[in-house]
């Protein structure tokens, strides 16, 4: 695990949307085109809305959520919602975004065609990840029904989850499609996530989700 400080929240965006699209301007150039998969919540949200103004062969750049809640874009609690209004507008609004939902009463109803949207758009170029106190990373959470499955080295591509700390159902990539990224990057803010991200190196997996994907991260914090 690579660890970045930087001296405020502001710096940390600005500097880490630079990576991204340096990042993603090399994938275009290196095979012609690019996967970027991106956490929901608000955090990111200054991330997402410097890149959607960067000078990017956009139309070349598959985006896709880590994981989402099994929820419509119409409910404020919608990942993909969030999104299309902080990411996908302005030049990034070319971007070819694949659905992590689908309209279903079950996620397992819809995630067969699902996990073909998304194997096309694999390995992920640069993946951004964000993390919970608890230690969970995408909807990878601690004591979630099929955490074991979604760890594993043969896990499928995506995976339906259900943990009490999640709310509504959810649908997550795998810890091998995280881990298999070419760059990965976790945002963190503030004391508490600062000393549980390093308590995750010390923890089994299976307590701390996130220890799936930081022996080739770099952590981003900032107070």
């Amino acid at each position: 695990m690579n660890f970045a400080t930087y001296p405020d929240r502001e710096m940390m965006m600005l500097d880490l949307a630079d990576q991204i699209a340096s990042e993603l301007r090399a994938a275009i150039e290196a095979k012609g085109r690019a996967t970027l998969s991106v956490p929901g919540g608000t955090t990111p949200g200054p991330i997402f809305d410097t890149l959607s103004g960067v000078d990017l062969d956009w139309s070349k750049v598959a985006v896709m959520l880590n994981d989402e809640r099994w929820v419509d874009e119409t409910s404020p609690r919608s990942n993909t919602r969030l999104l299309r209004e902080r990411l996908q507008k302005d030049r990034a609004a070319k971007a070819v975004l694949v659905p992590l939902y689908a309209d279903a009463p079950r996620p397992e109803d819809k995630m067969e065609v699902l996990a073909e949207g998304i194997a096309a758009h694999l390995p992920i170029d640069v993946l951004l990840l964000g993390m919970g106190a608890d230690m969970h990373t995408a909807s990878l959470f601690p004591g979630a029904d099929r955490l074991a499955e979604a760890l594993s080295d043969d896990a499928p591509i995506l995976l339906p989850m259900r943990a009490e700390a999640a709310g509504e159902p959810r649908i997550t990539l795998s810890a091998p499609v995280l881990r298999d990224a070419m760059h990965i990057h976790i945002l963190i803010t503030g004391a508490e996530k600062r000393a549980a991200i390093e308590r995750a190196e010390t923890l089994p997996v299976e307590e701390a989700p996130v220890g799936a994907v930081l022996a080739n991260a770099t952590v981003h914090w900032a107070e």
